[in-house]
């Protein structure tokens, strides 16, 4: 099963933000994802991967995800015919 790495800046005090991210990637993909981990990392790093690939990068996305383009972008990667209902931006 997929798993997804939210590595985060100790320095900025980004724990509870990643730990919300992960909080809600676990509850809507609940059977799909074998693994959330929390990764302390320095220097402003707020990263997300999913299996390595990565799918958020702080500084190259431009600050932080909305929940809905986060989960849209893991679903995307973990159960692309999966709709996410009002979360879902997709025509």
């Amino acid at each position: 099963m997929p798993r997804v790495a939210i590595e985060y800046c100790t320095q900025c005090r980004w724990l509870l933000r990643a730990s919300w991210m992960a909080q809600e990637l676990l509850s809507t993909f609940a059977t799909e994802l074998g693994e959330v981990a929390l990764i302390p990392g320095t220097g402003g790093v707020f990263r997300i991967t999913v299996d390595d690939d990565q799918v958020w990068e702080r500084k190259a996305d431009g600050g932080f995800p909305d929940i809905a383009v986060l989960k849209q972008r893991v679903r995307d990667r973990v159960a692309p015919d999966r709709d996410l209902g009002h979360a879902d931006a997709r025509d």
